[in-house]
């Protein structure tokens, strides 16, 4: 009975050093959970190993109390590590930690470089695309002329309307006569 006892104690010795190595050097959380696991069960075994060498009924409350415990523990924190990101599992040096920062930093710095030159190009375009406003009416009979649009007659707004709409001359593609009062722009 001795030799059991005492093969037993090994074990669990042996099982909880490698238990608390696991758990030391991880490498993600769920590794640690499994380890911290392990290592309460080594102690229920152990205080199971205890009470039936020295035959005592009295501390199986606490085999059960200890149980509970482990199993409640490794169920939260199997909870909370189930959502854990990649790579977030192991403590990073700080190398990695400035090195993750710079490529961060870079990346933001090239899609600001990317947004400004996207902005840039928009401006460009708009300005070279944007109407130019039409002072004389003359000089619209002969810019449509120019572009073979005599057909198609254009008058500029007059005052009243664009002070009531509040923006500079511009040409009106839709004829004289179609700007009534009571219509809508």
């Amino acid at each position: 009975m001795t030799a059991v006892l005492l093969t037993c104690a090994v074990l669990l010795t042996v099982a909880g050093a490698l238990a608390l190595i696991r758990a030391e050097r991880g490498p993600s959380m769920l590794d640690r959970t499994v380890a911290l696991d392990i290592l309460v069960t080594v102690v229920v075994a152990a205080v199971a190993l205890y009470a039936s060498a020295e035959r005592r009924a009295d501390v199986v409350p606490i085999l059960v109390v200890l149980s509970l415990v482990g199993f409640v523990g490794s169920t939260t924190i199997a909870r909370f590590a189930s959502v854990e990101p990649a790579g977030e599992g192991r403590v990073r040096t700080r190398e990695e930690i400035a090195a993750e920062e710079a490529e961060r930093i870079r990346a933001e710095e090239e899609a600001e470089e990317a947004r400004r030159a996207r902005r840039a190009r928009e401006a460009e375009g708009a300005a070279t695309d944007a109407p130019r406003p039409a002072a004389d009416p003359a000089e619209v009979r002969a810019e449509h002329a120019a572009h073979g649009d005599e057909a198609r007659p254009a008058e500029v707004v007059a005052d009243e309307d664009r002070r009531e709409h509040g923006d500079d001359a511009h040409v009106d593609e839709h004829g004289p006569g179609e700007h009534d009062e009571g219509s809508a722009r």
